[in-house]
């Protein structure tokens, strides 16, 4: 989806400047004209104006169905939009300016929820699990957001893949065109989710409700008047929605959260954040996964299963944001041995499970299952068809003395102490009942690898998306 110019540019670096070039968003203005009057004109995207307008005059309360439209035509050269309706518009209108970017218009805007309609009551309650499926498919499409940062976007799902997707300068114009298009394709948008990169205004929430949908997602924060919209409306409103958490501003009970398991008794999580990623070229821990990093996407999980999680580092400002304790080695800069080392130490229960920061796939069931495997074991360690997994294992403080012997001797292998201690290997036979493709031990090593990973994701979630959408795309 094309619209950006390439413009130049200076960039000023070290006291220099330099010309150069990038792509910025274009900006179209399209006077509309309906029914031979001059209604507005809507600043907007170049692309698709088709869908734009038809949706704008859905959510204005002008038409219901595409039947309402006897005649659109789209003259993008004059910048300009003829539209002729069955019904008349009427006489008076109180235009109101709007919070969307560059300033959007509405003509009937409610600051109350009386004469809005509300989604179905009865509706079926959303899975957390869907809404961060139907976010990561925004994410992946938004491309030119990441390539200017000059556009938002928003999709509609039915809470198993994502039916409709729009990009746009302006955050209530995406809703627009999302309107516009389903009208034109016949999609009944009542009961489906929307998701957006922008922040959720009272004409979102409006415009939402006029269209049935009864739960909004955003990655930032919704306004007081939007809530308390939504709150009266019954629609359920998410915000700072980012990687795996988000914050329900109204009508939670339109989620269906399932039942927390209990947290595994007696051990600790341990995060070894301390490797120099010499190959990677960067901080593994820091890679963007899922919309955020991978030591958040590691840390959120081990947080639900554990009551006690440490991050092992010698850099802990850069984990700030992560709300667990930071405890540096007592072996500084000895590998991941001397991380282990210092989990035992600083865990306040006398197991740990340890688990490296470049893991992305772990399974709660096999975590689950390692944890809970010969309580009398002081190693419980898996074994893969890649061999012995020590950076996904569980560890006992009995072993601190045999550790410590190895490390004093100036070694630095994780099995060069098992002959000293009880150890329990977990076959892989037993394992692949659980994770049947080993992906719990896969982590990441390079830029090759890490590329191919991402790729794959994207791969795996385009596979799910019906063929109407692929066929649009």
């Amino acid at each position: 989806m094309e619209h950006a110019n390439q413009r130049p540019v200076h960039f000023y670096k070290n006291g220099a400047l330099t010309g150069d070039a990038r792509p910025v968003a274009q900006e179209f203005p399209v006077r509309l004209t309906v029914n031979g009057r001059e209604l507005a004109t809507l600043i907007a995207s170049p692309h698709q104006l088709n869908f734009l307008v038809a949706g704008f005059l859905r959510n204005q309360g002008f038409v219901e169905v595409l039947d309402d439209i006897l005649q659109l035509g789209v003259c993008a050269e004059f910048g300009a939009a003829q539209v002729r309706l069955r019904g008349e518009i009427p006489e008076r209108l109180q235009p109101t300016l709007t919070s969307g970017c560059g300033t959007g218009i509405s003509f009937n805007l409610q600051t109350g929820s009386a004469t809005l309609p509300r989604p179905a009551a009865n509706r079926q309650r959303v899975t957390p699990a869907a809404i961060f499926t139907l976010m990561r498919e925004l994410q992946q499409r938004a491309e030119q957001y990441r390539s200017h940062g000059g556009i938002h976007s928003a999709a509609v799902g039915d809470g198993e893949k994502l039916l409709l997707y729009a990009e746009d300068l302006g955050r209530h114009n995406t809703l627009d065109r999302i309107a516009g298009e389903a009208l034109f394709k016949g999609i009944d948008l009542a009961g489906k989710l929307l998701v957006t990169s922008g922040r959720v205004s009272t004409e979102m929430v409006a415009k939402a409700a006029r269209l049935g949908i009864p739960l909004i997602a955003s990655r930032t924060s919704p306004t007081d008047m939007a809530i308390r919209m939504s709150e009266e409306l019954g629609i359920t409103l998410i915000g700072y929605l980012r990687g795996e958490s988000f914050e329900v501003y109204s009508r939670p009970e339109g989620l269906a959260a399932p039942r927390r398991k209990a947290k595994i008794a007696g051990v600790s999580a341990v995060i070894l954040a301390g490797g120099e990623s010499r190959r990677m070229g960067s901080d593994k821990s820091l890679l963007p996964w899922h919309g955020g990093r991978f030591i958040e996407h590691i840390h959120r999980l081990l947080d639900e299963l554990f009551d006690e999680v440490i991050i092992v580092t010698n850099s802990p400002g850069l984990y700030d944001s992560i709300p667990c304790r930071k405890e540096p080695d007592i072996y500084y800069k000895q590998g991941s041995l001397a991380g282990i080392h210092s989990g035992l130490c600083h865990a306040r229960n006398e197991r740990i499970f340890v688990v490296a920061c470049d893991m992305p796939f772990l399974s709660e069931e096999v975590i689950r299952a390692l944890c809970a495997c010969d309580r009398q074991a002081e190693v419980v360690i898996p074994r893969s068809e890649w061999g012995l997994e020590p950076l996904h294992a569980c560890y006992a403080k009995s072993c601190l003395p045999a550790i410590e012997a190895v490390l004093d001797a100036g070694k630095k292998r994780i099995v060069g102490f098992f002959p000293e201690v009880r150890v329990v290997e977990v076959a892989a036979a037993e394992l692949k009942k659980i994770d049947p493709e080993g992906l719990s031990f896969r982590n990441i090593n390079t830029p090759e690898e890490y590329f191919a990973l991402r790729d794959q994701a994207l791969a795996s979630t385009e596979t799910a998306v019906s063929g109407k959408f692929a066929a649009r795309s």
